[in-house]
């Protein structure tokens, strides 16, 4: 039986950025894993004791797919996270339930109809971001000075998250603290390119290994055990990217999914992502 199976899809058949940092690490400590993709009907996952979701990046066009083939692994054996989780967290109205649950977040909006996208844009004074609920990477975002012109926008495909621009994000990014197996592990600060509001280096963005932040973590660690308490299950991994808005941050994505190690930036992370393991395979 193998011991792990790290889960990718098919435009990143070698798993995630920088994969043989995690690659060595695993095989370092005794694990046996290999990488396999989530809709390969070839693969048996029943012969797996632990299955760790990665770069499943192309689950935006599927969703559907994606959670269904999340459940029947986890009736095989075990997920983490798992598929209540995944389920709850690709559909960014889990932003809103956060929220209500006292955990600080951006402001957030969650539209079902085209209809009502207007009237939640004129809830907030200001320019307004309008993005997918189900999405990564910042794709199919659009920014609004007018909350009229969403009428005629186009907007790509709901649901749709509304929220106000947040303008720190042009001169502080985006901090992100990786949570895993409980523990903060390290910091990831990620910087628009000049003028723009998009962090994701697919939109120019740049990502910089940063020291963990004590407000930072606490805010995150408080983000993770909420969800848990939402969701009645434990998260074994999370990143949660904050910004500063009027002044305290506040958690803009909880990744609770298919968050990158960004092993690239911080090779370091793979270690706890390994102790995690380790300690789910009870060894």
């Amino acid at each position: 039986m193998t011991d792990l199976l790290l889960v990718t899809c098919t435009e990143w058949p070698d798993g995630e950025p920088a994969a043989d940092v995690l690659d060595r690490a695993l095989a370092a400590r005794g694990v046996d894993a290999r990488w396999v993709n989530w809709d390969d009907a070839s693969v048996d996952w029943s012969s797996a004791r632990v299955v760790a979701v990665r770069s499943t990046w192309d689950y935006i066009d599927r969703r559907d797919d994606f959670l269904a083939w999340a459940a029947r692994v986890g009736e095989q054996s075990l997920l983490l996270n798992g598929a209540s989780v995944f389920a709850w967290n690709t559909d960014k109205q889990y932003l809103v339930e956060l929220g209500a649950a006292g955990v600080p977040v951006v402001p957030t909006v969650s539209v079902d109809s085209r209809g009502d996208l207007v009237p939640a844009a004129a809830s907030f004074d200001g320019r307004v971001v309008v993005k997918p609920r189900v999405g990564v990477g910042g794709f199919g975002l659009v920014v609004v000075d007018d909350p009229d012109a969403l009428a005629e926008a186009e907007v790509g495909r709901g649901p749709w998250a509304v929220q106000p621009v947040i303008e720190s994000v042009r001169t502080e990014g985006e901090l992100s603290v990786f949570v895993l197996g409980g523990q903060a592990t390290y910091s990831l600060q990620k910087v628009p390119a000049e003028g723009q509001i998009l962090v994701h280096e697919h939109h120019g963005g740049r990502n910089v290994r940063v020291p963990l932040d004590e407000d930072a973590v606490r805010v995150a660690k408080a983000c993770v055990a909420a969800a848990e308490g939402l969701l009645g299950t434990t998260l074994h991994y999370a990143r949660v990217d904050l910004m500063r808005h009027d002044g305290e941050l506040v958690v803009s994505e909880l990744e609770a999914t298919e968050p990158g190690l960004y092993l690239d930036v911080i090779p370091e992370n793979a270690e706890p992502f390994v102790d995690l393991i380790v300690e789910v395979l009870g060894r």
